[in-house]
């Protein structure tokens, strides 16, 4: 996978800092024009490389928190395996893997009553798996949307954080959620656009935009969404992505977690159920970088008694959007998943992202339960 050039890339890190900035504040952050951020963004879009989603909040995208699955498969039918569970509407990521299994999955079924039929008959009874180990997600100490391209000067950072500001959380999301019928359509519709203004929500939804714009802010200030940027990490120059299950003492776990959540390298960091106590979903640029935190960083943090690490070969589905060699998708499964595994934040009229350009996918899929 070719990486994407320096503008291109400081162009990503502003975005996940500040993913519903409008073009005219990234291009003065930037330093380039509004229209030249425009069709940066318009083309990455376009050719299925990057987009801003909203990330939903494990309370609102099923009943009970996610699965991670690891399949071992029958000789030479992992690619096939890793496809059949990623077609499956509970799988919200799926992976060809190298180490101790062949295919790595998350599941979170959209009612607790489908989980048992779903780890113990749908998945070990698909065509070509040999056995399968469930772990249940306890919690999460980092999820994806917190990593960040480290490209920009503290200044840029400064000012792009203070304009998202708005649109981040203030307390933790409630465990039991009763959303209203505007709160999902809002759900539904903005998943794949987190940066549609609340014009476009109100256009949408038929509604006021006074309506959308409260609505969707007051899913954003719940914790129940959050704006993310999708993009390969592969394209970022991050040749080397793996998924590394802990087994800890417990009195380290929880410690442990939050350690592993400041690495630079980590993605996706949550406490199992399971085999494992710890998962570390990290990134890292070469072989060398994987093994430096594997033998000093990883090696200094107390109570880790073993751990496998499983390299991803390939990923075909990353918070319920299929990938193509790398790409996003061109295909629409939106109809194959439950309502409720839509997000996306809004800002007022003519506030942030009202000068972002309509281009590239604007249907495209869904996603929920987060994973790296």
């Amino acid at each position: 996978m070719t990486a994407l050039d320096d503008d291109d890339l400081d162009l990503v890190a502003a975005l996940q800092h500040a993913p519903r900035a409008p073009l005219s504040l990234l291009a003065e952050v930037l330093g380039v024009s509004a229209s030249t951020a425009g069709r940066r963004l318009a083309r990455l879009e376009s050719d299925r490389l990057l987009r801003v989603i909203g990330q939903l909040d494990w309370s609102v995208s099923g009943e009970g928190n996610p699965w991670h699955v690891w399949v071992t498969a029958e000789p030479g039918r992992a690619p096939e395996v890793a496809r059949r569970l990623a077609d499956l509407p509970e799988t919200s990521h799926a992976a060809v893997t190298a180490g101790h299994s062949d295919v790595y999955c998350a599941v979170q079924p959209a009612r607790r009553d489908r989980t048992t039929d779903l780890l113990s008959r749908t998945i070990p009874a698909t065509p070509g798996v040999r056995s399968a180990r469930s772990e249940l997600i306890l919690s999460a100490t980092t999820k994806s949307d917190s990593w960040r391209l480290p490209r920009l000067t503290e200044d840029q950072v400064r000012r792009l954080t203070e304009h998202a500001a708005p649109d981040r959380a203030v307390d933790p999301p409630p465990r039991h959620t009763a959303l209203t019928d505007d709160e999902l359509r809002t759900l539904r519709l903005l998943a794949t656009d987190a940066r549609s203004s609340a014009a476009q929500v109100a256009r949408e939804l038929g509604i006021g935009q006074s309506t959308a714009y409260r609505t969707t802010q007051s899913l954003l200030r719940r914790g129940l969404v959050r704006p993310r940027v999708e993009v390969e990490p592969g394209l970022l120059g991050y040749a080397l992505e793996v998924a590394i299950t802990l087994t800890v003492a417990p009195s380290a776990t929880a410690g442990l977690a939050r350690s592993l959540a400041r690495h630079p390298s980590a993605r996706y960091v949550v406490i199992t159920a399971g085999t494992s106590c710890v998962i570390h979903h990290g990134v890292f640029r070469d072989e060398e970088g994987l093994a430096e935190f594997l033998t000093r960083d990883l090696a200094e943090l107390p109570g880790v008694t073993s751990f496998d690490v499983c390299v991803v070969l390939d990923a075909l589905r990353r918070h319920w959007l299929d990938r193509e060699d790398g790409r996003l998708a061109a295909h629409d499964k939106q109809e194959d998943a439950p309502d409720e595994r839509t997000a996306a934040p809004d800002e007022p009229a003519n506030g942030p992202g009202h000068d972002r350009p309509r281009h590239g996918p604007q249907n495209g899929p869904q996603n929920g339960a987060d994973t790296a």
